[in-house]
């Protein structure tokens, strides 16, 4: 065990935190098989450069661009379709795209392919981007705002909300994982957002009450940094402050819908 291992862990201090992939699977495939939507519409010619797309009834007022976590290492948006519900509801479009996972990619090159992905679907859509994101996604939704970051649909960007975002990949560097990540000093120091300026858009950083110490941590120096809006949400661990994204009356969907 490495030092910062027990920090970074999230399902052992969550009650029945082992649960919560299959839960959101179920989830996520009952709201496909009831609202339809794109599967795995192209981005690039990668695997798993697909993204899948929900659209509301009529002309949608934007697309929410939802990126997701599992530290870079886990996931695909199959888990995390029934999140689309709330913005959905209130008139959003709802796109997510997927990326490969380490240690076939470096965080880095996932910042440049999330960056293509976000590209490709501003070019198929009208409207407003907004660009949210959970864990290592709310890691790379903040990224996208960083101007190093080569983003055509910049200029389209109203808002980002980072959710229980890694900000800051140094201390990555001493958990075990990153034997897979290979995380060094040159790219905690590049590919951290906390470290570089902040957007010009506006931001708001979200992370759950509930949630390690480190996450608080980690929300709480991005938003310092960035003098951005942080929302700290009562009652919520790290695996279960996305749910209200599935409401679209919730606090968190109004902040990404920006009502």
């Amino acid at each position: 065990m490495m030092e910062n291992d027990t920090a970074y862990a999230n399902a052992p201090f969550i009650p029945d935190g082992d649960s919560y992939p299959d839960r959101w699977a179920e989830a996520a495939r009952e709201f496909r098989e009831k609202s339809g939507g794109r599967i795995g519409l192209r981005y690039g010619p990668g695997e798993r450069e697909t993204y899948d797309l929900f659209e509301p009834d009529g002309a949608a007022r934007g697309t929410v661009i939802f990126i997701h976590g599992g530290y870079w290492l886990r996931f695909d948006p199959s888990y995390f379709s029934h999140l689309a519900a709330g913005p959905l509801a209130r008139g959003w479009a709802v796109a997510m795209p997927a990326y490969d996972l380490a240690p076939n990619k470096r965080i880095q090159e996932i910042t440049v392919q999330v960056a293509g992905a976000i590209d490709a679907i501003a070019a198929d859509r009208s409207g407003p981007i907004v660009i949210t994101g959970h864990s290592a996604g709310g890691h790379l939704a903040a990224r996208m705002g960083n101007e190093d970051v080569a983003l055509a649909a910049r200029e389209r960007v109203a808002r980002i909300v980072p959710i229980s975002p890694i900000s800051d990949l140094g201390p990555l560097m001493k958990t075990t994982m990153n034997g897979d990540l290979r995380i060094d000093a040159v790219e905690a120091l590049l590919e951290s957002p906390a470290r570089r300026p902040a957007p010009d858009c506006p931001v708001t950083v979200w992370v759950g009450e509930e949630e390690r110490p480190a996450f608080l941590h980690q929300a709480r120096m991005l938003s310092r940094l960035w003098c951005a809006d942080a929302v700290i949400a009562p009652d919520k661990h790290h695996f279960d402050v996305i749910a209200p994204l599935a409401d679209p009356e919730s606090d968190l969907t109004r902040a990404i819908t920006g009502e």
